[in-house]
């Protein structure tokens, strides 16, 4: 059962910083953070959702049709991360530069608006992974509401269920450029054939999954795709691999592998 005292530092931290700017990506954690923070600000809580050929466009309309569910105000900003060499070079801390990016532009539309802060939504079990975004949060002074009330992923998701929101069941969703090995560089290209071969895969009737991007040893402008399917999942693999094949090749893929481990999402 949740501690109605985490429950209560969270509305006190939001209605000490608004009118607020949340950083809204349609995930378990900001759209938590968003829902919670209309119920307890109205009004005075804008959601900024950022686009670039990173964000497959099925996650932007979902993000969009659960804000209207939720009744919030959202609004997408165009982000360009892709033209900063340092983040398509695809280093190991390539999330760090798609964030500065991110909260450049919050920043600036918070203080051309009135807006007092502006609130992602770390929480508090992201301090024990490996987070290259929270630098760029703690150099823009963005705060984390969910992380400063204590409260973890499990009970984001509980508080998520008492509000029926969609995503309190719903696997962690990163950007398409996490399918890419660091070191390979992140191109629009290499994202949107990532999107198709992921759309395919899921019109199959697989829910948790990932396509990896690997450059294939053919040569060069060839890639192969590594296909992670959960493990609860992985019996429905026996009756489609060759339609996986296929669907992946006309997504522009050269070779397919299954990877016998499978998928496993992170803790």
């Amino acid at each position: 059962m949740l501690d109605p005292e985490k429950y209560q530092r969270l509305q006190d931290c939001l209605r000490a910083h608004a009118p607020l700017v949340i950083a809204y990506s349609g995930g378990v954690d900001s759209a938590c953070l968003l829902a919670v923070a209309h119920a307890t600000l109205g009004d005075d809580v804008l959601g900024v959702i950022a686009d670039s050929p990173s964000l497959p466009r099925k996650a932007l309309a979902d993000a969009l049709a659960l804000a209207k569910q939720i009744g919030v105000a959202v609004e997408v900003v165009q982000t360009a991360e892709m033209a900063d060499g340092n983040y398509a070079s695809n280093p190991i801390n390539r999330c760090y530069y798609c964030k500065a990016e991110l909260f450049t532009k919050l920043d600036q539309l918070a203080r051309e608006r009135g807006y007092a802060a502006i609130a992602y939504g770390e929480n508090a079990d992201d301090a024990q992974h490996f987070r290259p975004g929270s630098k760029a949060a703690a150099e823009f002074s963005v705060i984390a509401p969910l992380k400063h009330a204590g409260l973890t992923k499990e009970e984001v998701r509980e508080i998520s269920r008492s509000l029926r929101l969609p995503t309190a069941g719903a696997p962690s969703q990163p950007c398409l450029s996490s399918r890419i090995p660091h070191g390979t560089p992140v191109t629009a290209e290499a994202l949107a054939m990532i999107e198709r071969g992921e759309e395919f895969v899921r019109s199959l009737g697989f829910k948790v999954f990932r396509v990896r991007h690997l450059v294939d040893a053919e040569g060069p402008g060839k890639f192969r795709a590594r296909v992670q399917v959960a493990p609860e999942e992985m019996g429905g693999l026996a009756t489609c691999e060759e339609l996986l094949a296929s669907g992946l090749a006309a997504a522009g893929y050269s070779a397919v592998e299954i990877d016998p481990a499978g998928y496993r999402q992170p803790a």
